[in-house]
């Protein structure tokens, strides 16, 4: 004999409760959002040495 048959009513309900399971859905990946520009650098000062050695902006 199984346990479910020694149960009540109210008990075999609460154990078909406990017995399911949400499923999960799966997630779809976000699209990455690349800023390239500040990546390769194209945003920012560019510095270079002139004559004499020192810093200058280009």
């Amino acid at each position: 004999m199984k346990l479910k048959d020694h149960l009540n009513a109210d008990q075999l309900r609460h154990l078909e409760k406990m017995g399911k399971k949400k499923k999960k859905r799966n997630k779809q990946p976000k699209e990455e959002h690349v800023n390239w520009v500040n990546i390769m650098g194209m945003d920012r000062d560019r510095y270079g040495r002139g004559r004499g050695g020192a810093l200058k902006r280009k």
